[in-house]
């Protein structure tokens, strides 16, 4: 049987193999009487039955006793059966490799291994995540890596040692985890409910958890530089606009609080910020990273391809499962042995948490916005008063190149006409829009 990896976020805990990520399973349980649901199907009712809800047991694992337990002692008992959740869903029963957010202590590592002696699989080794999404993913330099998880985000420093990459300082930036995000959208939603429809989701907890389970595909399916809300209440439909740039102003706070951790972390020049596939998907959070920064976008596979691709360095050996906090770094090849390694190159445009890939790119002005019209090489903008033609971005000479067609153009906060060339972290902007298209590598690693 093929060695899995369990990624411990309790955002989406991955379980993932060599196809890549199987199962994805946030930390919600729900007690219901003597059973309990677990994951997805417990986070779409958390709000029905906030008393029997959990979602802090990844958070702060401990054996240290819980009120109101619902026959749970405290919260290794959920996290077990969390476990065993993902043993049955995902088929487990082989060699495990966990890989660990930075923040997570011995003692909660200790505690994990412990459930794990009667799970149906076996701990093979346990992995720093932010070590292995990196180690793949970005050539040999200073990285910054940026997660999201239920109920802050984490900030890493890893240092380049020789060819290893180490894992360095973690921060924890409590507050600004994705369930904060989703409290902050959605009484954001709710005001635009009762300001246009006169209507209330939060006034019960039916319409209220309706409105939380929607809201993430409202964010994927914008139009017009407008979120479309619909709820329905009995038989009628209520439907409200959010205007996207409204959205991510009221995010930013948010935003400014990991910018606050981040900016004594880029000491050096050339230091990359890696952002996991959550953080991508907040409005406006890649457009509030510094500019001169070299940002990378993960996919969501990064973490198990990159543990199962160093298995034999993490599983372990005669002297039990020790935490690896340092791998191999991925090697640039130079053109030729006389020349230096290249400079990494953007792959793609991330546009309203969209990635669209960088060959011949146009883009246009017009009533409907990308993903809704329009070709695959072209990205389409919806800004009132804009000519129709605003540019391309093309990859020429090993270069990435953006030509100006009118003259609302900005890259970085300044005005251009005619053709320059851009880098990982540049920002193009049109007119008054606030709304930034940033240069991203999208790792394939």
């Amino acid at each position: 049987m093929s060695v899995k990896i369990i990624e411990l976020n309790d955002r989406a805990v991955h379980v993932g193999d060599e196809t890549g990520v199987i199962l994805q399973s946030p930390g919600f349980a729900l007690a219901d009487g003597s059973s309990i649901v677990l994951g997805e199907a417990a986070e779409r009712q958390a709000r029905l039955q906030p008393t029997n809800s959990y979602n802090k047991f990844w958070h702060e694992l401990s054996l240290d006793p819980i009120s109101h337990g619902n026959n749970f002692r405290h919260f290794a008992d959920i996290a077990y059966a969390h476990l065993m959740h993902l043993a049955e869903e995902a088929e487990i029963g082989g060699d495990v490799i966990f890989a660990v957010p930075g923040n997570f202590t011995r003692q909660q590592l200790a505690i994990l291994l412990g459930l794990v002696n009667h799970t149906p699989f076996k701990a093979g080794g346990v992995v720093n995540s932010s070590v292995a999404a990196a180690a793949l993913a970005a050539p040999p330099s200073d990285i910054i890596y940026i997660d999201l998880q239920l109920h802050q985000a984490v900030v890493t420093r890893l240092n380049t040692q020789g060819d290893h990459l180490q894992a360095g300082t973690t921060i924890q930036v409590p507050g600004v985890g994705s369930q904060n995000f989703m409290d902050l959208m959605m009484q954001m939603a709710t005001g635009m409910f009762i300001q246009q429809c006169r209507f209330n989701p939060q006034h019960n907890a039916d319409s209220e958890q309706q409105l939380y389970n929607e809201l993430p595909g409202w964010l994927a399916e914008a139009e017009d530089g407008n979120l479309i809300l619909e709820l329905r209440a009995g038989e009628t439909l209520h439907t409200a606009k959010m205007p996207r740039e409204s959205l991510i102003n009221s995010l930013g706070g948010h935003f400014n609080k990991i910018n606050e951790q981040l900016a004594p972390m880029l000491t050096e020049r050339d230091t990359q910020i890696l952002i996991s596939p959550a953080m991508a998907a907040l409005p406006g959070f890649s457009a509030s990273l510094p500019q001169q920064s070299q940002l990378i976008v993960l996919d969501q596979h990064a973490v198990s391809r990159s543990a199962l691709e160093h298995q034999e360095l993490i599983i372990a050996g005669d002297e039990g499962i020790k935490l690896v906090e340092s791998l191999p770094v991925a090697k640039s090849k130079p053109a030729n042995s006389s020349q230096a390694p290249q400079t990494v190159s953007p792959t793609h445009v991330l546009f309203k948490h969209r990635a669209v890939p960088i060959k011949d790119l146009q883009i246009a002005n017009q009533a409907e916005v990308n993903g809704h019209a329009g070709s695959a090489n072209t990205m389409l903008l919806s800004i009132a008063g804009l000519p129709e033609d605003l540019g391309r971005i093309y990859q020429s000479g090993g270069e990435v190149r953006f030509q100006s067609l009118a003259d609302v153009s900005r890259v970085n906060g300044k005005s251009v006409t005619g053709e320059t060339s851009l880098s990982i972290g540049d920002q193009i902007e049109f007119g008054s829009s606030a709304e930034a298209m940033t240069l991203i590598k999208v790792s394939d690693g």
